[in-house]
């Protein structure tokens, strides 16, 4: 059983701490090209989908989404996304301004609070979550991914990376970032208990393989 982590109680001061180191470990494992190249195949995007990024972070997802549809020649429909952490947030914004991105709109909220977030902020056609989820106490998950849910439309899709348990991760992730780590049948058994009927373990693109060992893709709708 993994041990109760401080940080799990406090997770927006670990990454107030730690935003600018954790944003140097996702360039050195080039995740964001891997997220842009995972949507530059996927059938999931087409013109004007409403998109939210639910624990955006520094913004890896929600440009590396920006920048698929963009080069699939698609148009852009709104750009949502929302962080617990002020600093996380801060980062994202001032690298929207330095790179002149417009129409991404970023808001502070708890994915446990999600009553917070403004009220136009619902019927996504996509919602993309990455490294956020294992900071939610295991015994809440499901009552995240329902929230998320929620904002999703009938026909929306949920894709979800998130931090599988193995001999890797545990050191790396576990300890170092103080994350929870989950297992395949945890995993379907939150999206289950949390109303979704379809959970769909889906794979990175053939140069980003070595991340298979520690994430899963995960393709999830009502």
């Amino acid at each position: 059983m993994e041990s109760t982590l401080t940080a799990m109680s406090d997770p927006s001061r670990l990454f107030t701490e730690k935003h600018d180191s954790y944003a140097r470990f996702i360039r050195f494992v080039r995740y964001a090209q891997v997220i842009r190249a995972f949507f530059l195949r996927s059938p999931l995007l087409r013109s004007g989908l409403r998109v939210l990024d639910a624990g955006c972070g520094t913004g890896i997802v929600t440009l590396a989404v920006r920048d698929a549809i963009v080069r699939r020649g698609l148009t852009l429909g709104p750009l949502h996304a929302f962080d617990l952490t002020p600093a996380m947030l801060e980062h994202f914004r001032h690298t929207l301004l330095i790179r002149g991105i417009e129409g991404v709109e970023t808001a502070q909220a708890n994915v446990l609070e999600l009553d917070t977030l403004p009220d136009a902020w619902t019927q996504y056609d996509l919602i993309v979550s990455a490294s956020m989820l294992e900071y939610v106490p295991r015994h809440q998950l499901a009552d995240a991914l329902r929230g998320l849910r929620g904002l999703l439309r009938e026909d929306g899709c949920f894709v979800l990376f998130i931090t599988r348990r193995n001999w890797l991760t545990r050191p790396l992730i576990g300890r170092w970032w103080q994350s929870n780590l989950y297992g395949a049948e945890e995993l379907r058994d939150g999206f289950r208990r949390a109303g979704f009927s379809r959970c769909v373990f889906q794979s990175f693109p053939l140069a980003a393989r070595y991340l298979a060992l520690w994430s899963y893709v995960i393709d999830a709708g009502h």
